[in-house]
């Protein structure tokens, strides 16, 4: 029997597998994503476990990357932030790595953006934004979007309500 080995310069097939949960740590994920502020004893309590198998569960779920971090959730209107939109950019094609990165490390570190998702489709990135009123969206539109020479079009569409199920972690 002759055997052939193929080499090829392409990708490698995606092999990120998901970590397996057992029912009480998907039901650990599902009641800290409800309630980030839960005392580890209210979490055992949920669970009908001891407080340190709960405690040593949370910890592995940590470790192994499903649980990253803990959220407060803010209520922008409170801050006096309270017309928020979704705005959809699409970048020139030219330069097109570089821009897109450019374009990322520019606006995520801007005070009016809350998510920035960069994207395959239509457009490149979306932005939510929080911003006080319409003339302060105008001008961010303006200053932080259209200013840039890589931006080729954005499309602004208010959020009226919004519901959330979770806190998604950044892919980086």
């Amino acid at each position: 029997m002759i055997r052939m080995e193929v080499h090829s310069n392409g990708p490698l097939p995606n092999t990120l597998r998901a970590p397996a949960l057992d029912p009480i740590d998907a039901k650990i994920v599902r009641l800290l994503s409800a309630d980030g502020r839960m005392t580890n004893a209210e979490l055992a309590g949920h669970l009908g476990v001891a407080p340190s198998t709960a405690h040593a569960r949370l910890r592995s779920l940590v470790e192994r990357g499903v649980i990253t971090g803990f959220h407060a959730s803010v209520d922008e209107r409170m801050l006096g932030a309270g017309l928020q939109a979704v705005i959809g950019v699409t970048l020139r094609p030219s330069g097109r790595r570089e821009s897109i990165v450019e374009f990322a490390d520019r606006v995520r570190v801007l005070p009016q953006v809350i998510q920035v998702f960069f994207l395959g489709g239509d457009d490149d990135f979306l932005l939510h934004i929080a911003v006080a009123d319409s003339s302060e969206m105008r001008e961010f539109v303006l200053e932080h979007l259209s200013a840039q020479a890589s931006v080729a079009s954005t499309r602004t569409s208010i959020v009226f309500d919004y519901h959330r199920n979770s806190v998604a972690a950044s892919f980086r």
